[in-house]
């Protein structure tokens, strides 16, 4: 909802252990005082490190929803692509060739800051993913305590 990336890491291999790091991050990221994600799509393709056993079985637990495209077909996860295409074409691409891991590493880690807390978004009304997310997080506490009050009133 928000187009905040939560869980990232790069690596010259697709081991699922890679993956279920940035996936342990996004967890971690979006918890809230310990509750199941319901509501947490997880978007990927359908790569072998996204379909493995341990991690469908992690998704699960956190009761989050795998969001897989069928195969071949880029259309059908939108979001992934989209977002892994602008990560190459403002960063890999852009700012490359890298001398290793480690500057890639780090510039992603910039870049990842930026796009959260400073890359505008017009669908949001020019503002931030991160902005974003603290406005609804706002507004569901507000009108979470608008409904508690609500219910102790007296009839």
């Amino acid at each position: 909802y928000s187009r905040m990336i939560v869980g990232w890491q790069a690596s010259r291999s697709l081991r699922s252990d890679l993956a279920l790091d940035a996936l342990e991050q996004a967890i971690w990221a979006r918890s809230r005082n310990g509750k199941r994600l319901p509501e947490l799509v997880h978007h990927s393709d359908r790569g072998v490190q996204y379909l493995s056993i341990r991690y469908t079985e992690r998704l699960a637990e956190t009761g989050a929803v795998n969001s897989v495209g069928s195969k071949g077909d880029s259309y059908d996860n939108a979001l992934a692509e989209t977002m892994n295409g602008l990560y190459k074409a403002e960063l890999v691409r852009n700012q490359g060739p890298w001398r290793g891991l480690d500057d890639l590493e780090f510039a992603t880690l910039e870049w990842v800051d930026w796009f959260n807390h400073r890359r505008l978004f017009e669908a949001h009304g020019q503002i931030p993913p991160a902005e974003y997310e603290e406005i609804h997080y706002r507004q569901q506490e507000s009108s979470g305590q608008q409904a508690e009050t609500q219910t102790k009133q007296p009839a």
